[in-house]
This record gives structure tokens, sequence and C-alpha cells, in this order.
């Protein structure tokens, strides 16, 4: 089961999308997760335009790489914010911002995501990985307590705005992978039975496994890949540390800023953090995943020109091949 080992494009859209192929390429990797922000991937004009999309073939075809996957992270997250405020007008397009008027915003970036669906299709591609934002993320404090109702109304939120949306990936032939993230409608364990739920586990809906995140929620990652292992679209590759017990750093991050040592945990090159990554890729073994790992590029404290390259080759050495008791495993859970 030799799965390709991409580099997601989301922590490189400062640089040419010619530049980062060319860097992964030099690298090793086998391919790019696409992000569609900076000029990687334009969603709308890769919906139309037929020139647009041949130059992003052109150019992976050029440095020997493949697309599996693309992703629509930024955008996806205005579908369901509540509030939408100057966080997002930092991260979203002219487009999609438009004037600002916080339902309009929310409108546009669905628009967004079915083009993201159209354009993947146009593409070759199957899955789209991405956020898709919360109106009930708010009340995770639970302090004013928030009525059974108002959850209820969130969840429903999520519901009434994707679920179009999802008309769409399903006509075109594209699954949507969620990452599970804090921030989103499914942030941890029972936050993703419940999204599920809301959409009727349609299949187009899917996950996007990032471990970095279960880590410093002290969720067991391993065992989450085996309870949702339907539902595993996609991996990201991403580590991270905690650095709480001291009795100062706490797991909320304390408004202080990516890799202040004040913070209790922070996103790290993978290998060198928290993740029990044997076990992992031991569970997708035996559930069967044969789709690509992303390396997820966010590790503060270390030169991503070092950092990248580094995580291939430790990812690249990880990925074992399953045994045949793996093999077999895997055919029953399907």
């Amino acid at each position: 089961m030799a799965r390709p080992i991409t580099l997601f494009t989301g922590q490189w859209a400062d640089l040419p999308f010619e530049e980062v192929a060319r860097l992964a390429s030099e690298w090793g990797y086998d391919g790019l997760e696409i992000a569609c922000w900076g000029d990687h991937l334009d969603p709308w004009r890769g919906a139309e335009d037929d020139a647009y999309i041949q130059d992003r073939l052109d150019i992976l075809e050029r440095y020997g790489l493949k697309v599996w996957t693309i992703a629509n992270h930024l955008k996806g997250q205005a579908v369901c914010d509540d509030p939408i405020d100057q966080r997002h007008r930092d991260i979203l397009s002219d487009r999609v911002w438009g004037d600002g008027d916080p339902e309009g915003v929310r409108q546009r970036a669905a628009e967004e995501l079915k083009m993201t669906a159209r354009t993947a299709a146009r593409l070759g591609v199957r899955t789209v990985t991405g956020f898709t934002g919360s109106s009930i993320w708010k009340y995770v404090a639970m302090f004013p307590p928030a009525s059974d109702e108002m959850v209820e109304a969130g969840y429903q939120d999520f519901a009434d705005r994707w679920n179009p949306i999802l008309d769409v990936f399903d006509e075109v032939g594209v699954r949507f992978a969620h990452e599970v993230h804090p921030s989103e409608i499914a942030y941890d364990y029972w936050t993703t039975v419940r999204a599920l739920e809301a959409i009727g586990h349609r299949e187009a809906f899917g996950l996007n496994w990032d471990p970095s995140h279960f880590m410093w929620q002290d969720l067991d990652p391993v065992s989450f890949l085996w309870d949702f292992k339907d539902r595993i679209y996609h991996v990201h590759c991403k580590d991270s540390k905690r650095r709480v017990g001291n009795g100062r750093n706490g797991r909320l991050g304390s408004h202080l800023p990516w890799a202040d040592p004040r913070r209790g945990w922070d996103f790290i090159s993978t290998g060198h953090g928290d993740v029990p990554w044997e076990d992992a890729i031991r569970m997708l073994n035996t559930i069967g995943y044969d789709g690509p790992l992303s390396v997820e590029w966010e590790d503060a404290g270390m030169d991503r020109l070092v950092g990248a390259p580094e995580a291939l080759a430790f990812v690249r050495k990880l990925s074992f091949e399953p045994s045949a008791a793996a093999f077999d495993a895997a055919f029953s859970t399907r």
C-alpha cells in the first residue's frame, strides 16, 4: 500500500505556485495538495476556464508531480461562522468579502465551495479538504450557559448551509473532507458524531484526519480512525507538542503567538511531537486507507525549507507496508 506523500501548499501561498511545485519536486514529494488561495488555485476560474486547468496540470507535469486533493479551508470557514469580522476580512478574497455584510459573505463563501467541487472534478481530483465554520463555536466555554436549543440550532444551521454545497459535490462526483479542528462544527469526537448526524451521514461529507488537533485536546487520534473508518477521506501529517504541567501553560494558548514558550502547546515538525505515528500508520493500514499522506507545515520554530524535506523523509520511512493480516482486516471493515 504505497501511499503518495504530498505537500499541502496552504502554508506556502506566499510563493508562486510554480516555485512551490519546483521545491516539492526537488525534495521528492509525489504531489501537492493544492490550496485555493494565493496564486495556487482559483476555483472560480478553474470551474469554467479550460486553459487555466491545463496550465495547473502542465506545471505539475513539468515537475513530475500529481494532485489527488485540493483544499479550501479559508472560504469554508466563512460558510457558517458567526460573527463574521476582521479575522475573516484578513483571510478572504475581495470577491468573497464583498461589502462585508455577514450573510452576504457566508453566501459567497458557499458559492466558492461549490466552484471548488467543480474545479476538483475538472482536475481529476476526488477530494476537497477544508473547514466548515461554526455558528456555535462561540459557545464553547459554556458560560453564560448555552441552552440545548441554541446548540441544536447551530447544527441545523450547518446542515442548512452545507447540504446545498454537498449536493454539488454529489453532482460532480467529489467528496468533502472536513478537518476536525477547534472553531469548526466538528472539533472533537462527540461533535464529529453530531455533525454527521445533522447531515444524515451523507457520503459526500467525510473527514480529513489531522492528529495534531487531537493531541492538545487529550483525544486519542488512533481510536478516532477506527471509529470513523468509513469517513477517513484524507490525512494530514502534522504534529503537535504539549507543554502543560508546569502550572502556567494552559491548553487554550492564552492569546500568545505561535512558538511563544509560554503557550501550552504548539505545532511541531512531524515526528518531533506527541502524535503516536507508528500506531496511526498501523491503524490506517487496518482500515484500508490508501489515499495521500499530506505534510502540512506549521512549525514556527523551524525553517520550512529545512523542515519540509525532513518531514517527507520521516513520513516516507514510517509509511510501511501492511501485513497480510492487515489487508484482511481492511477488507473486513469495508
